[in-house]
């Protein structure tokens, strides 16, 4: 009954407690026992200790006192009524201050209860939510003890490491990542490691690949634990060295290309030479002059080797992409130099047609080159600024350097006044009408300009 009481609302509560007080104070008064009937009013003050505060309750312990005192039919003296007014006071106001800290106390404690419930929950759910993360995850991840055997891994850690589904458990991690082995976080403990390394992994089968680790070590209370992170680049570096290589090739075949140029012009000045001096009957049976003409011969054939200047891995390429890859490669640098680089955004779908390594060299060459001219000028400033032209797509390069002295000369390969081989604008050029660009400079009053002219994709006519 008292449980069922405590459940009612405050205001009912107060309002049973008052009732109590006034029948209990009229059955006193009004009923002639030789028991007085006071200590009927402990069961209110059980109910207002349930809804009132400290100095609420003492009140209401007087009130029922001094009913009490009224209604008891003992005589009153200073040397017996004081006594036992403090006792019946002491009685009422304890009762109900009992009941006050036992509500409270039951009020925090299932608060509290209610709150570790929750961070609970919350708890249970960050966890699903992270192993759900971690299983959905196309990384390796994983946790190992101080010894380097697995606690914890992921399905894609078992596919990297090529073993059967929850089977790493238990197992070393130094047999698949050997290069693990150097770290100290085992041998120094309290310490934390957070880094990234890249290494050689081995797979169960005995097949090597290369892999990049993030990982951070961390201490607890049955030693230190190590949490990574790994993705297999091998793909990566075959993808880097298959374009390394393609430049490496398409760079020797312009190479050789002009060359050959180079040396069809002069064979054509010796040809002009060589039929001049046919019309001289004195050389007609010379033997010297015969093999001078196969000489001729021989070189002509040579230099008429044209090699194939058209890329085959030309493809679609965003340029407003590449720009994006372009600042990041070179912002830092030009920044550390006081060159204001600013580079116009193109619009978001311009597909230009080119080979996205060999387009990449080329600006990176403009930009060096730019870069060395504007070492020496008080007011450093390189843009890039993008036209539209019909299906032509024209990327200005303008700098407010020193200029160029001898145009007529750019373009040139071999030249003599050039800061290193001389080739790099010829070469530029070559790259560019390997994928029906070009490549071509613009006077101007102040600085120098380069414009490189690529051909806007057209998907219809390069499937």
């Amino acid at each position: 009954m008292t449980f069922r009481l405590f459940r009612e609302t405050r205001k009912s509560l107060l309002l049973r407690a008052g009732l109590l007080v006034a029948l209990i104070a009229i059955a006193d008064w009004r009923i002639d026992a030789e028991i007085p009937l006071g200590f009927l009013y402990l069961l209110p003050m059980l109910l207002v200790g349930r809804v009132l505060n400290r100095w609420q309750i003492c009140a209401t312990a007087i009130a029922c006192t001094c009913l009490t005192e009224a209604f008891n039919g003992l005589s009153w003296t200073p040397a017996v009524g004081l006594p036992r007014d403090i006792l019946t006071f002491a009685a009422f106001a304890g009762i109900g201050l009992f009941v006050y800290s036992v509500v409270r106390n039951r009020q925090t404690a299932s608060e509290y209860t209610l709150q570790i419930e929750s961070e609970i929950t919350a708890r249970q759910d960050a966890e699903e939510q992270m192993k759900v993360l971690i299983e959905s995850s196309p990384a390796a991840i994983f946790t190992t003890d101080a010894s380097g055997h697995f606690l914890l891994a992921n399905e894609a850690a078992h596919k990297l490491f090529a073993v059967a589904p929850a089977s790493l458990a238990g197992t070393s991690i130094h047999r698949y990542l050997p290069s693990l082995l150097n770290l100290p976080f085992a041998r120094q403990e309290g310490r934390t490691f957070r880094t990234v390394m890249q290494c050689h992994g081995t797979r169960q089968n005995g097949e090597v690949f290369l892999a990049d680790i993030w990982f951070s070590t961390y201490q607890t209370s049955v030693g230190a634990r190590l949490a990574a992170m790994v993705v297999d680049i091998s793909e990566d570096l075959r993808t880097h060295e298959e374009s390394s290589l393609h430049q490496l090739l398409s760079g020797s075949r312009i190479l050789v290309a002009a060359v050959s140029h180079e040396i069809r012009n002069v064979c054509a000045a010796i040809a002009v030479v060589h039929q001049n001096m046919r019309r001289s009957r004195s050389l007609e049976n010379d033997k010297d002059f015969e093999a001078f003409g196969t000489l001729i011969q021989s070189l002509e054939k040579i230099a008429a080797m044209d090699l194939q200047d058209k890329s085959n891995r030309a493809t679609s390429v965003n340029l407003q992409a590449l720009f994006d890859e372009l600042r990041i490669v070179v912002g830092p640098t030009l920044e550390e130099d006081g060159i204001q680089f600013h580079i116009a955004s193109a619009p978001e779908m311009l597909e230009v047609l080119a080979d996205r390594p060999s387009l990449m060299q080329v600006f990176l060459n403009l930009i060096k080159n730019s870069e060395r001219a504007l070492q020496r000028q008080p007011v450093k400033m390189l843009d890039i600024r993008v036209e539209i032209s019909g299906t032509r797509v024209l990327a200005s390069f303008v700098d407010s350097g020193c200029g160029v002295k001898n145009p007529e000369d750019l373009f040139k390969p071999f030249q003599q006044r050039a800061e290193s081989t001389g080739l790099g604008l010829y070469l530029s050029r070559a790259f560019m009408r390997s994928f029906q660009g070009d490549l071509r400079f613009e006077p101007t009053s102040q600085g120098a300009c380069f414009v490189v002219e690529l051909s806007a994709w057209d998907e219809g006519g390069h499937d």
